[in-house]
């Protein structure tokens, strides 16, 4: 295998809480002292986990810890965790933003990174005199620049403010000109955080395949940070998956690592619905259970492919106050986060009521669940008078299973695509 570009060997981020920099000057001399007489710092062997669901008991909290992977030359990097998981901090690490606590970073080439709105930009000079600034920062000439400039003032979309300073702009523009400048000055590596999500679908659209370019079409490799799995299943070649600051599952293909990451964070099971606090809305209803039950029989969260079942939504009215029309939806959609299909009584026409302080439930008949067999995810919606009451992303799993759905003597197994429609070829 050729020397890769990238290499972080025993990589960790040490942070003091409520402190900037390494903590207080008594901490700061402890650590010189120790240096000097050729000890380890004292400060490595306490800290706790990157887990900020735990009250911990130390001032230290180590943001990344133990962090080792290599990058090949035109590879696509996706870093793929939760909030808080650290890759934020990986990437101001690879980037020079920040210097590690243990740990070392060999790169091979220049680097570019896109961190944040307007990373690397001065919001006094204009958007001309930064895409210059920042081509010097990377070490380019001014003809080399001078060069590129056209193709990134077209792609930034912002030609009629290329002379206008650049805080005058909006967060859109913002980072569609930083995105260009960054993609278009030839880095060796390109490093992309979530931040293209502040950009609209268009702009997203050509940002990925400006990256696909740059990886496929010149041999440039790319770390991208992203929460939307679609967009790191499309650009990435591989990916890591980060916990609490350290690799829990090592580089692998990112279908593996979207699989293991979207079941980390599903629920498991239909119960303690009720007790969801990632949840939004006014309150006016609120979700209470939902059961997902065969027609043939026992309650479950695996359908045989192509088998009628229903839903029953239990969802309780918090006020006092009779709602003749109320509008409940359940929307499913696959490992990756892509939407699959939808159930709702709007689209129906179907006329739901609730009484004042009422816990009622509700039945979602579905005749023959048509997906191909695999994992789906399902979100609840409820609304009254156009106003959400209440929203849960995330309230379960369905696992659909292998069946004959020819009636063909064949099991259908997992499959390209979500959807299954009856057919038969004629000759």
């Amino acid at each position: 295998m050729s020397k890769p570009i990238l290499k972080v060997e025993n990589l960790s981020k040490q942070y003091r809480l409520g402190n900037v920099g390494t903590g207080s000057l008594v901490h700061d001399v402890n650590r010189w002292w120790h240096t000097v007489r050729g000890k380890e710092d004292p400060y490595l062997t306490i800290g706790e986990a990157n887990d900020r669901t735990v009250k911990g008991g130390s001032d230290y909290v180590w943001a990344l810890q133990d962090i080792n992977f290599e990058v090949q030359q035109g590879e696509v990097l996706g870093i793929v965790g939760k909030n808080g998981a650290g890759k934020s901090t990986l990437l101001k690490l690879l980037s020079r933003v920040t210097a590690p606590t243990t740990g070392k970073i060999t790169a091979y080439g220049r680097i570019a990174s896109l961190l944040e709105v307007g990373t690397g930009f001065h919001p006094e000079l204009t958007g001309r005199e930064n895409i210059f600034l920042n081509g010097a920062i990377l070490g380019m000439t001014k003809p080399e620049i001078r060069s590129k400039f056209d193709e990134i003032v077209d792609f930034a979309g912002c030609e009629r403010y290329i002379d206008t300073p650049v805080k005058r702009y909006s967060s859109g523009m913002y980072v569609r000109l930083a995105f260009a400048v960054a993609a278009h000055l030839e880095p060796e590596i390109l490093i992309v955080d979530e931040v293209l999500a502040v950009g609209d679908a268009e702009f997203q659209k050509k940002a990925i395949g400006k990256m696909k370019e740059v990886s496929q079409g010149q041999g440039r490799t790319v770390l991208f940070v992203s929460h939307n799995m679609a967009s790191v299943k499309s650009l990435c070649t591989s990916a890591i998956l980060l916990e609490n600051g350290k690799v829990a599952i090592p580089k692998n293909t990112p279908d593996y690592i979207i699989d293991k990451y979207v079941r980390g964070n599903q629920v498991d099971d239909f119960k303690n619905i009720s007790e969801q606090v990632d949840r939004k809305g006014n309150g006016k209803l609120l979700f209470q259970d939902c059961i997902l039950t065969q027609v043939k029989g026992s309650t479950h969260n695996s359908i045989k492919l192509g088998e009628s079942c229903e839903f029953i939504i239990k969802i309780k009215n918090t006020t006092s106050i009779d709602y003749s029309s109320i509008n409940l939806s359940i929307s499913l959609k696959n490992m990756h986060g892509d939407p699959v299909t939808n159930f709702n009584n709007y689209a129906t026409g179907e006329i739901l009521s609730i009484k004042a302080n009422e816990t009622k439930e509700f039945s979602v008949k579905i005749q023959g669940l048509n997906l191909y067999p695999n994992t789906y995810y399902f979100g609840l919606y409820s609304e009254l008078n156009g106003e959400m009451t209440d929203w849960i992303g995330n309230a379960g799993r369905i696992e659909i299973i292998e069946n004959d759905f020819f009636n063909s003597g064949r099991l259908i197994p997992k499959g390209q695509g979500a959807i299954l429609i009856k057919h038969s070829f004629l000759g």
